[in-house]
């Protein structure tokens, strides 16, 4: 099933946006512990378009969901006109270093790979377009 939700790429909106994804998942029987996964992978996506997409002014954001017929996975697509940016060429964090010694940024990508089973960037037609795919049972 395909649903798509479009709104204001501002952190305010965030609740809305994860209610969204979450309505996607009714009736589909999948783990709380996934749920959380992604609850916090929506999260860390959507405020980053929301903070970092538009330096100017509040642009859209579009998230988009298809869950698989026999509700085995689902995929979130973000995407938003803000300026092009691929998050997964960011270098990875280094984890094993001191909080304070790391560098300010890319906690939430790296976490977000983490949680997630597929994550994948592309540039196309003056859109940044995020998809994450989580498989909701376990094969």
């Amino acid at each position: 099933m395909f649903n798509r939700m479009v709104t204001q790429a501002d952190k305010r909106c965030l609740r809305q946006v994860q209610s969204f994804v979450q309505e996607q998942l009714e009736g589909i029987p999948c783990s709380e512990k996934v749920k959380m996964a992604i609850d916090i992978a929506v999260e860390e996506i959507f405020v980053n378009i929301a903070l970092y997409a538009y330096p100017q002014h509040i642009g859209e954001a579009v998230i988009e969901t298809e869950t698989a017929e026999d509700g085995s996975f689902l995929v979130i697509t973000f995407r938003d006109e803000g300026l092009p940016y691929d998050p997964l060429n960011k270098e990875e964090p280094d984890v094993t270093l001191p909080i304070g010694a790391r560098p300010i940024g890319g906690l939430g990508i790296y976490l977000v790979k983490r949680l997630m089973d597929k994550v994948s960037y592309r540039y196309e037609d003056g859109q940044n377009v995020l998809c994450v795919q989580k498989y909701l049972k376990k094969n």
